[in-house]
């Protein structure tokens, strides 16, 4: 609990940046050695995701790209990238917290970890998943929230929707 707790905090951070919540802790002997968040809005790279983030520094830390020491603890089910990052890292264990139905490669979608790859990484998932869950629930919630009230313009007497045509008339072709 203690480590997620630290991996909430990074998602914490992430959803303050704007960044889809999701953060990662990487452990080796008691110890944390990487940690990451995602950052793909700041970035603007399709790679900036909190396991790879944390894996790129446990490898600095311990000086080897080699993780099968080492649990990684993340809250959100990793996808088919970070899965396949933390397959070629070896990483030992995977802990995360919710389950992520679009893009998840623990059983989400697929199992990734199921296939015959030489690391066998362990998997458990529902660690902290109400808390993990929420954090995501009401970041996408604020999204659409912000979103809807940005579709919908005053323009001194007229309501213009995204459409821009007074009465919020819809001219866009399906």
């Amino acid at each position: 609990m203690e480590y997620m707790r630290e991996a909430l905090k990074l998602a914490a951070e992430a959803a303050e940046a704007g960044e889809v919540p999701v953060g990662c802790v990487i452990v080796h002997g008691g110890e944390i050695v990487g940690r990451g968040r995602n950052r793909r809005e700041a970035a603007q790279r399709t790679d900036a995701h909190a396991e790879l983030e944390a894996i790129a520094q446990a490898n600095a830390v311990l000086g080897t790209w080699r993780l099968d020491e080492c649990d990684l603890y993340v809250t959100l089910e990793p996808c088919p990238m970070c899965a396949g990052a933390i397959l070629n890292g070896r990483v030992r264990r995977v802990y995360f917290g919710a389950r992520d139905r679009a893009m998840g490669a623990c059983g989400g979608v697929l199992n990734l970890f199921m296939e015959d790859f030489p690391n066998k990484t362990a998997l458990q998932g529902g660690i902290m998943e109400e808390e993990c869950r929420d954090m995501l629930s009401a970041f996408f919630s604020n999204l659409r929230a912000a979103e809807n009230s940005r579709s919908v313009h005053d323009t001194g007497g007229d309501i213009r929707y995204d459409s821009g045509v007074p009465d919020g008339t819809d001219t866009r072709k399906e």
